[in-house]
């Protein structure tokens, strides 16, 4: 276990991902759990990256490697 948990609120599952957002662009970008806890990230469990939604008219980028 990485030590690090998901981001939201009453999940206790291992974080395995990364949330970012570009507001001025309306993009989140999801990808593998970043090197450090970042104030601006948002880290997510597996079960909460595959449900991931955005704002109507946002793009969501996946990295890759979450796409196994």
């Amino acid at each position: 276990m990485n030590g690090r948990l998901c981001s939201k609120v009453t999940c206790a599952r291992e974080a395995v991902a990364t949330l970012t957002f570009d507001y001025g662009d309306q993009m989140a970008a999801l990808g593998p759990l970043g090197g450090t806890d970042h104030p601006h990230a948002h880290d997510l469990c597996a079960q909460h990256a595959d449900r991931l939604s955005v704002p109507s008219g946002w793009v969501v980028v996946r990295h890759e490697a979450l796409r196994a």
